[in-house]
């Protein structure tokens, strides 16, 4: 995937350690920036999950 076009947080400073995102035939490709040949690949709908989880701070808990 070393043509696709990586972005990562606006928040993300210049510093190594950043999550980055691609866009891919067929879904979302993320990686840690330190690490840039482990790629998980995902779809719109599970990333979108995951972040809506995050902010409204279900993970961590145990049910």
């Amino acid at each position: 995937m070393s043509d696709a076009k990586w972005r990562k947080s606006s928040f993300s400073t210049d510093a190594a350690n950043c999550v980055e995102l691609a866009a891919a035939p067929g879904g979302i490709r993320i990686r840690e920036s330190d690490e840039p040949e482990a790629v998980i690949r995902t779809t719109p709908a599970a990333l979108g999950a995951l972040i809506r989880a995050v902010k409204v701070g279900r993970l961590g808990r145990t049910l």
